[in-house]
């Protein structure tokens, strides 16, 4: 450690080495009796393990003798065939999101209302969360005009809501702090 000649004495005592540790015999085991491992070379399991990998390919159709995770080898004309499918859904999903970005108007959603000042989001939520739970959570603050829970087409939760307080104060209450709340 650069600088520590300049610390006094008592400092340094700190940073000086421990002895080292006194060596005592193991009690569960005699070191002494020396025991026959019978560990045997992988010669032999490596020629077994080839010749079922042959008998395998001979007697099986294809799929099988994989292991878990493994996956099969494709053609260079079935690999360039995944390669554009998975080009064009990536192309689809990126035209898909440019045409709802371009599209969508907060002031013509009609879900999207209320006053921002009012307005808390709440994120993180469990999937399995309503509107009740988050109402009956956050009525503790203050009276609760709105309650909207963010869900996909499906009608799935997203994950994040909006709560509309009557009031702004109620909402800038203790609502705004850091809660760890279990819905």
């Amino acid at each position: 450690m650069p600088g520590t000649h300049l610390l006094p004495p008592n400092l340094l005592k700190l940073f000086a080495p421990r002895p080292p540790l006194p060596y005592l015999r193991p009690l569960d085991r005699d070191i002494d009796r020396i025991r026959n491992k019978n560990v045997l070379g992988v010669g032999p399991l490596l020629a077994s393990l080839r010749e079922e990998k042959t008998q395998g390919m001979l007697s099986s159709g294809e799929g099988e003798g994989m292991e878990e995770g493994e996956e099969p080898n494709f053609t260079l004309a079935e690999e360039v065939k995944r390669q554009i499918r998975r080009e064009d859904r990536k192309k689809k999903r990126t035209e898909e999101f440019k045409i709802a970005k371009e599209t969508y108007k907060p002031a013509d959603d009609p879900e999207a209302v209320g006053d921002p000042y009012k307005t808390l989001f709440i994120s993180r939520l469990h999937k399995g969360a309503t509107e009740n739970d988050l109402r009956r959570e956050f009525e503790g603050f203050g009276s609760i005009e709105r309650v909207r829970i963010v869900r996909d087409k499906k009608g799935r939760s997203r994950g994040y809501a909006f709560i509309v307080f009557e009031r702004e104060r109620d909402m800038k209450g203790k609502a705004t702090t850091p809660h760890h709340i279990h819905v």
